[in-house]
């Protein structure tokens, strides 16, 4: 405190300053990130949903059909001229963010329903006459490049003869060539050229495939026939002529959504004008310019509720996280606030005496911390919007202002409420306090609150979308109730174990123990810190241990084994063999699966024959059904076979043999042992059984090359997926079509959207986050009183201590409140991830597309994960323990003669 004019006024520390500066700083970095990290994979994954889609999917199309066009003359309406001039009135109705792709739109008129060609001189792979469909597109030239011939020239008006070019597929899959002539019903189509499409993905040729090259397809009923589908392109002006058919033809209009610059944001707003384009009022402006019957059609809406679904999945789960660094970030910030109070109490204590006013004490202290929290604020959001990719400036900056605003007015606050009225200087020891009422009520508050926010999440589940922030505040409260509650508790432990300590001959075990006692009544803000930090870091780590581990299942039931090679005729055997001896490949165990038809007209049955030692082994490796290989042993003569069955095989069949007819002959099967899955045919219904078994009850049939194994599960861990995959292309024959499925490009799958893998990325970061702050509040609550244990230490050295009881006592001291917020925060984790588990759905965040585990009908659920508890509790006690040995390292290089004036003035 510094005296000038007569006046007094506080003088702040420039370490304490600098210090509150760095804290709002990355407290406001990180408040300004978060939205616009949300916002950044959010759009990503609207982009991704959109774009990984067919250009089909992702395009709006308008049409009217030849019987809606009346109240004038059609042939007209159908002209390419009037087709443009409608085209430009319908572009003018999109507006953003319903944004077109201007190069891939498309116009004209087209058959709905194929043409029969008569000409006997095209293929007809069973008798079944080519169905052509005719385009009168514009734009054909630019999309095209010429290979042979010209582009259609139009016909004149009456003309029966009409030009078309086919793209060079086409013409091979057809027999047609520049000249060729093909009559349709009424029509002669001359090909006057063969066309290279550009870019065959682009939504113009991918939107009808039959454009750019002939298919074949079916005839419906029994049997079916194939027969060639193929389209003929025409010139647009020969548009009214495709009235004249009976092909039903109808004008169209196609316009490619560009999602290049869409956000996650427009979401909503495009959805709602792609509805109202087809039910509501856009489509009504849209007859008045396309015609009375115009009908709009997209399943770009569907593609938004499917993103918007997934997306309110997860925002609750990412809620979670933020309500959790965002408490853990205040508490730090306000926990600094109370040990610079405490810092300065002396100071503070003296302007009241000398008459200076509560109001004026507070505006001192905010011009003091706004001078260095609001420009730290503003340069955390400065760096946010640099560093930090996504749309959307005003939430970030309100985000940084509440931590500047914090930061500003936690020590004016804090002195205030200590400073109010003129109190007796007195010890406030943590072990001696006796809560006031205030104090009880507020505890009582908040237990409340977290009650109620533990039944409301446990009734509705994240599952059914929004973000509650009574919900969403749940782990944090739980964690500040177990604070609340340890605080109340932490005398206790320390008197009773004073009491022995105080009879003992030794001199550390009591002394560590008072001063723990006499730690001051600030003290609990670091615990508090640290158990709500605890609590969300255990509860974080949970979500992200319970996605990989819901990952790990779907991929291994998806597949069955760490890989999985398949074909639909049997493996030769030089396959097999070198498959075996790819590094990594522990097993590589050969099946065959036989699908049987079952009586009861229900689900297939799957009989898997493999051998019984290498298929138990690799069960009991993939934890897939695991089982005794004894439990199939051949029972000898033409007793019944024993079986592993699924538990909807008992249902459906009960226990008694059962025949069953793979191709090479009957067997006789009996359920012996159940299992839910098995590595072959996870779920579903399959029967499994020894192959040495069947060899001996078909000898001559099954051991036949021809019926082999077509089927090879493979148990191991790090494959050489590379040589895994360099072994099949080797070995397999080229008319063999073999399949390798890989477990972990399964499991990479599960992760491919962009929003996911956003949304685990946030998660896991403010996880990390909030394990800073609670360190960073660890480390702030022992530097405050290392001063006094500096001293300490010196002059019990001057008195004959010995440097390692130095370090035992620091140690000793240092430890309960470490291990009382280790121990609190595991419990806390523990109990928030019991009792909200039930009602935290993960799904949407592991598994994208599926309804959970790769188990239709279930879902995701939270379960605890011991690192995730234990691992943060461990760093907390390591680092008090590491903090107090540097301490006591660094005490013991300086003399006690500087220790021990430390803090004197002159």
């Amino acid at each position: 405190m510094t005296a000038r004019n007569g006046r007094s006024r506080p003088r702040p520390a420039r370490a304490a300053a600098l210090a509150l500066g760095a804290l709002v700083l990355v407290t406001a970095f990180l408040a300004a990130a978060f939205p616009r990290g949300v916002a950044a994979y959010e759009t990503r994954g609207v982009r991704h949903a959109l774009g990984s889609v067919p250009a089909g999917q992702r395009t709006v199309e308008i049409t009217v059909s030849r019987t809606d066009m009346t109240g004038g003359d059609p042939a007209a309406a159908c002209a390419a001229g009037e087709l443009t001039r409608q085209d430009r009135a319908i572009r003018g109705q999109f507006h953003a963010p319903l944004r077109i792709a201007g190069g891939e739109t498309q116009h004209g008129v087209r058959t709905t329903k194929p043409l029969s060609a008569q000409d006997a001189w095209l293929p007809r792979p069973d008798g079944v006459a080519p169905g052509l469909s005719l385009y009168a597109a514009a734009g054909l030239g630019a999309h095209a490049t010429l290979a042979e011939g010209r582009l259609p020239h139009g016909a004149a008006s009456g003309k029966h003869t009409l030009e078309a070019a086919v793209t060079v597929a086409t013409a091979r899959a057809l027999a047609l060539h520049v000249g060729s002539e093909l009559h349709l019903e009424g029509l002669t189509i001359r090909i006057s050229g063969l066309l290279t499409p550009r870019a065959p993905d682009s939504a113009y040729w991918s939107v009808d495939p039959l454009m750019a090259a002939a298919r074949q397809d079916t005839t419906p009923g029994l049997p079916p026939h194939q027969f060639w589908r193929a389209g003929l392109l025409l010139s647009p002006q020969d548009g009214p002529a495709l009235l004249s058919t009976g092909g039903e033809p109808e004008k169209f209009w196609r316009y490619p959504l560009d999602t290049r610059a869409l956000t996650a944001r427009d979401a909503p707003l495009l959805r709602d004008r792609l509805v109202s384009l087809e039910h509501g009022a856009a489509l009504a402006r849209l007859r008045a310019v396309a015609g009375g019957g115009a009908l709009a059609d997209s399943a770009v809406d569907g593609l938004l509720d499917a993103f918007v679904r997934t997306r309110t999945a997860v925002a609750p789960v990412i809620a979670v996280a933020a309500y959790g660094i965002g408490t853990v970030a205040g508490v730090v910030l306000l926990m600094t606030a109370g040990l610079t109070a405490a810092r300065r109490h002396a100071e503070l204590a003296l302007l009241r005496a000398r008459g200076a006013s509560l109001a004026g004490l507070a505006g001192r202290l905010a011009a003091e911390t706004g001078a260095v929290a609001l420009p730290a604020a503003a340069a955390g959001a400065g760096l946010a919007l640099l560093l930090v990719p996504g749309e959307g400036v005003l939430p970030s900056l309100l985000a940084a202002a509440g931590a500047g605003l914090l930061g500003t007015l936690a020590l004016p606050l804090r002195a205030v409420v200590a400073h109010r009225r003129p109190r007796p200087v007195e010890r406030a020891d943590a072990a001696g306090a006796r809560p006031s009422r205030r104090r009880t009520v507020a505890e009582l508050t908040v237990l409340i609150l977290a009650v109620g926010a533990v039944l409301a999440l446990r009734g509705r589940s994240t599952a059914t979308g929004g973000v509650d922030a009574l919900v969403s505040a749940a782990p944090v409260l739980i964690g500040v109730i177990a604070a609340l509650v340890l605080m109340r508790l932490y005398p206790l432990p320390l008197r009773l174990a004073a009491r022995p300590a105080a009879r003992t001959a030794g001199l550390t075990g009591f002394l560590s123990l008072a001063r723990a006692g006499r730690a001051p009544g600030t003290a609990g803000l670091p615990l508090l810190a640290l158990v709500v930090a605890l609590t969300t870091a255990s509860f974080g780590g949970s979500v992200l241990a319970g996605v990989a581990a819901a990952r790990d299942r779907a991929a291994l039931t998806a597949v069955g084994a760490e890989a999985r090679i398949s074909a639909g005729k049997p493996l030769p055997e030089e396959l097999r063999r070198a498959v075996g001896k790819v590094p990594g490949v522990v097993d590589a165990v050969p099946l065959r699966i036989d699908v049987q038809a079952a009586d009861d007209n229900g689900p297939p049955l799957y009989l898997v024959i493999a051998d019984a030692e290498a298929y138990s082994r690799l069960a009991r490796a993939t934890g897939l059904g695991a089982f005794a290989a004894r439990d199939l042993a051949d029972p000898g003569g033409d007793r019944p076979l024993p079986a592993l069955v699924s538990p909807r095989f008992l249902t459906r069949f009960g226990h008694a043999p059962m025949a069953l007819q793979p191709e090479f002959g009957q067997l006789v099967i009996r359920p012996k042992t159940v299992r839910a899955d098995t590595p072959a045919q996870p779920g579903g219904d399959f029967v499994v059984i020894d192959a040495g078994s069947v060899a001996r009850r078909h000898p001559d049939t099954y051991r036949d090359p021809a019926t082999g194994p077509s089927t090879l599960l493979l148990s191991g861990r790090s494959l050489d997926t590379g040589a895994l995959r360099s072994a099949v292309r080797a070995h397999a024959p080229a008319s063999l079509s073999v399949r390798l499925a890989l477990r972990s490009a399964v499991r990479a799958e599960f992760a491919d959207s962009p929003l996911q893998q956003g949304a685990v990325r946030l998660y896991t970061a403010a996880v990390a986050a909030g394990a800073g702050f609670a360190l960073l509040a660890l480390f702030l609550s022992l530097l405050q009183s290392a001063p006094e244990r500096t001293q300490l230490l010196a002059r019990l050295r001057t008195m004959g201590l010995p440097r390692a009881q130095g370090r035992r006592l620091l140690v000793l001291e240092a430890l309960p409140q470490a291990v009382l917020a280790a121990l609190g925060g595991a419990l806390a984790g523990a109990a928030t991830i019991r009792l909200l588990g039930p009602g935290m759905d993960l799904t949407a965040l592991a598994l994208p597309g599926t309804s959970g585990g790769g188990a239709p009908g279930s879902v995701v659920r939270l379960h605890t994960d011991p690192a995730s508890l234990l691992l943060p509790s461990v760093g907390v006690v390591a680092l008090a323990l590491s903090v107090a040995l540097a301490q006591a390292w660094l005490s013991g290089r300086r003399r006690e003669s500087t220790e021990l004036r430390a803090g004197d003035t002159r």
